[in-house]
């Protein structure tokens, strides 16, 4: 008998799964278990968001909208980007709405990546980059940062790994897992080695909402002569607490967001009608609602980052999104055993370093986007289980 033929390609069979899900998807039969390990806010989506889906639906708005979106919402995005980035984009054609954040990864690669192309990717980052890269056809070139650099991205690090190849940068800040964030100054440093370049900067900034203390959001799209090589990332998953409702967005040059379009249109169509009504909404009404949440993720940011340092495990101070990122070397374990063992022991599930790059190696990834209740009884389990292992 002959031995079956695989029809799966040898790309896809070499990306592995989220390493992420898997430990989400064991603490899930996990009776009892307490989860940090997935990033989706526990608050719920705005009432006024909800509402305006209740009327569309009753309105029966639920047909196909034209394929980059409601212009009422492109429209409200504008504005939005305006107001919090103070750049102007025209919302016929330099505005795409997708769904999800995610798909705007990837569609931007694909759009922009030709078979061979070096995609820079600074890591410990997000999931998604290194696999979209690769089946848009390019290869990703790590860059590893730095904890004694607070995990952000200097030109040093980037002139270090540019070759004839490079045709694109991810800027994934602030930063998932670190909750690292590029701060003015230090996007002016890489735009001097960018603007000398064609390298596309794809930045991804779900987060943008989410910083702490006096640090606003800035984006490398604001800085002097980068505009023009910039698409900007963004969605209502993280700050509007919309993560099913499937909603994002790019914002782009005209040629980048026309050839991102015509990928959009053919395998999407067009992102959830109701998802889109709602989110004029969203935008238009409920800075309020993102506020509260802001600074509620600030108070278990702190509560969180005092647990892990009176613990004995050092911390790196999160300054944005949701995540903290401490190091378990104390222990003596890697990341896997660590994960697996307080899963097990303690039924405490939170994320392994290396799933989000094989520089996370020694750390474990925990959100805060849980109750404070959660977060506590987390800790104190946590803070018996390296007790018993500290070395």
């Amino acid at each position: 008998m002959t031995e079956k033929k695989s029809f799966i390609t040898e790309k896809i069979k070499n990306i592995p799964y989220s390493g992420i899900r898997r430990f989400f998807d064991v603490a899930n039969e996990i009776e009892g278990a307490i989860s940090l390990g997935v990033g989706e806010p526990d608050f719920d989506t705005p009432w006024a968001v909800r509402e305006r889906a209740i009327y569309t639906i009753e309105k029966c708005r639920t047909v196909y909208t034209s394929n980059a979106g409601l212009p009422e919402l492109r429209k409200e995005i504008s504005k939005y980007l305006k107001n919090k980035i103070n750049l102007d984009y025209d919302y016929k054609n330099q505005i795409l709405v997708t769904v999800g954040a995610s798909e705007g990864i990837d569609i931007a690669l694909r759009a922009i990546i030709d078979q061979g192309d070096e995609v820079l990717l600074p890591e410990p980052s997000f999931v998604s980059y290194k696999p979209c890269i690769i089946m848009a056809g390019g290869t990703p070139v790590v860059i590893t940062t730095k904890v004694e650099n607070n995990f952000r991205l200097t030109p040093e690090e980037i002139l270090e790994k540019i070759t004839d190849k490079t045709k694109a940068l991810i800027l994934p800040y602030p930063n998932n897992p670190t909750g690292a964030i590029m701060e003015r100054e230090d996007l002016e440093k890489i735009a001097k080695v960018l603007r000398e370049r064609d390298i596309v900067v794809i930045s991804d900034e779900i987060y943008s909402e989410l910083t702490y203390g006096d640090r606003k959001h800035v984006s490398i799209a604001e800085i002097e002569g980068m505009y023009e090589k910039t698409i900007v990332l963004n969605g209502f998953s993280k700050s509007f607490a919309m993560t099913g409702w499937r909603l994002g967005y790019a914002a782009a040059p005209p040629d980048i967001i026309s050839a991102m379009l015509k990928i959009h249109q053919y395998i999407i169509m067009c992102a959830p009608t109701i998802s889109q009504y709602s989110a004029v909404e969203g935008l238009r009404s409920c800075e309020e609602n993102v506020s509260k949440m802001r600074k509620e993720y600030d108070r278990r940011r702190r509560v969180m980052l005092k647990g892990f340092r009176d613990m004995g495990l050092e911390c790196f101070e999160a300054l944005g999104a949701f995540y903290l990122f401490p190091s378990i070397s104390v222990t003596g374990m890697t990341s896997d055993e660590f994960c697996e063992k307080l899963l097990h022991e303690e039924k405490v599930a939170v994320v392994p370093g290396t799933a989000l790059g094989d520089c996370g190696e020694g750390f474990i990834r925990c959100s805060y986007a849980y109750s404070i209740k959660d977060i506590n009884a987390a800790l104190d389990k946590i803070e018996k289980f390296v007790k018993k292992y500290k070395k």
